[in-house]
């Protein structure tokens, strides 16, 4: 007797999940289901552009990993298999919670906030020596103790022409280097050990 409401029990709630989908099926619009199965398909098309290794860090199943890996073996010129093989991981998609792969790629696109810190701070002492010249000695002691004298001379090389650069309102060709060796010299020190 426990057994057979049991079983209506599993059968009414299975009936109810299936009543559900057919009404959520039938309130979204055709046009709605192809832009999210377009949508799929692009997710899919950006899993495609990473190496195996970086695809297998995703934690994706087995089949859809083995449909991305054969996208990746197939000629996209060849008569359309590529554009097939695309539409078959957007099905497989279908069937796989899309939001944290959809995560996983955005944090993968988006630059760290340690490296954006670097840039900022680069950005800082580049304002801070063109305003005041005297301050490459703070930047050498901040962020190169232990350079070279030739280091030293370089930057301050720089610092000159940049300035005067901005005083000429010439293009900023060495405004330009005096960042690039600003954030290469803060780069190393903020991989340094300590």
């Amino acid at each position: 007797m426990v057994t057979l409401v049991r079983c209506r029990a599993i059968t009414a709630i299975v009936w109810t999940i299936s009543v559900e989908n057919e009404v959520e099926k039938n309130s979204i619009s055709k046009s709605e289901m192809k832009r999210r199965s377009l949508a799929l398909q692009l997710v899919g098309e950006e899993l495609v552009r990473l190496s195996p290794d970086t695809l297998r860090k995703f934690e994706l199943p087995e089949n859809l990993l083995e449909a991305i890996l054969e996208a990746k073996r197939i000629n996209p010129n060849k008569h359309g298999g590529m554009s097939r093989q695309m539409q078959y991981i957007g099905r497989l998609m279908r069937q796989v919670d899309a939001a944290p792969i959809v995560e996983k790629l955005d944090t993968m696109k988006a630059p760290s906030q340690k490296d954006t810190a670097l840039h900022h701070l680069a950005e800082q002492w580049r304002t801070r020596l063109l305003a005041d010249q005297t301050a490459v000695g703070a930047f050498k002691n901040d962020i190169m103790p232990d350079a070279e004298p030739a280091d030293i001379e370089a930057l301050a090389a720089l610092v000159a022409n940049a300035s005067d650069e901005c005083l000429k309102r010439a293009p900023p060709r060495f405004f330009r280097q005096l960042y690039k060796f600003l954030l290469k010299r803060i780069t190393e020190k903020a991989a340094a050990p300590i």
